[in-house]
């Protein structure tokens, strides 16, 4: 597939998505962002590892401010989204793949509990 039909393939699968389906994608981006960073960090590409740590830090970001304050639930969340997110600017400010791997591994978690929230409500939606 040429780049110019990739594009408008990936821009209708976003303008296409439900709110719980862009979400999911935020979290594969944010995974897909650290694995690249983390390839720049191994090959000492601090540019590269920047840029992609700092996407990925932006996801975070966005998901920390969209929290819906009105279920309890939402300090707990912002617990582990403030955590990521300090671990992904120390894996940043130090390349450190350790600290890398710890914020991928809880991105990781959400991603995976998102996605059986999604399928449950799928699931009870029949």
């Amino acid at each position: 597939m040429n780049q110019n039909k990739m594009s408008d393939y990936q821009r209708n699968a976003i303008l296409t998505a439900s709110p719980a389906e862009l979400t999911l994608m935020l979290y594969e981006g944010a995974i897909k962002f650290c694995n690249i960073a983390r390839i720049a960090i191994e090959k000492k590409d601090v540019q590269k590892a920047h840029e992609n740590l700092k996407r990925a830090q932006n996801i975070i970001s966005e998901f920390r401010i969209t929290l819906d304050r009105k279920y309890p639930v939402w300090e707990d969340f912002e617990r582990v989204y403030a955590y990521i997110y300090r671990k992904l600017v120390d894996a940043n400010m130090h390349k450190s793949i350790e600290e890398l791997d710890e914020a991928l591994k809880y991105i990781r978690e959400m991603r995976d509990t998102w996605k059986e929230v999604m399928r449950l409500a799928h699931t009870q939606g029949r």
